[in-house]
């Protein structure tokens, strides 16, 4: 099941206007949030409290954020032709975020991508370069990941 941001909302939107009260009921309720009307954004990050930091801020933009903690959650959900961004973790589990990006474009998935992570090395540069996409390192400055996605969509 797809949800927003938090545990089992991934996949959902969630809309800057609710306060953190109306969040823990809707999560609690397993209840989808209202979304905003922006282009759609999908975030990939398996650490809870960064994801929910991204998707604020991402909201706050007026994008309709779609989070997800794991690649087998995104990749159930299937639906990418909406999609006008990705924000991928390197370092996700069990396999890295430009794996992910690889499966995502094996199912059509054509949107941009970005890849987020921490010292990335030539390596990580190397192949986030041959499958065109862009790294931001953390630790994130919301600016700059912002800028990054009007760059790309």
């Amino acid at each position: 099941m797809p949800s927003h941001c938090s545990g089992s909302m991934a996949g959902q939107p969630r809309s800057v206007v609710m306060t953190a009260m109306d969040i823990a009921v809707h999560t609690s309720q397993g209840t989808p949030m209202p979304q905003n009307s922006g282009p759609r954004i999908v975030v990939i990050e398996d650490d809870a409290a960064l994801l929910d930091a991204l998707a604020f801020a991402l909201d706050t933009e007026g994008y309709d954020t779609r989070c997800y903690m794991s690649d087998k959650k995104l990749l159930a959900d299937g639906e990418f032709d909406r999609v006008r961004c990705f924000v991928i973790d390197f370092m996700l589990a069990p396999i890295d975020g430009l794996e992910l990006l690889a499966e995502l474009r094996r199912r059509g998935a054509t949107a941009p991508a970005i890849l987020i992570t921490t010292e990335p090395d030539a390596r990580c540069r190397r192949r986030a370069r041959l499958m065109g996409a862009a790294i931001v390192e953390k630790p994130l400055m919301t600016d700059a990941l912002s800028q990054k996605i009007r760059s790309l969509i």
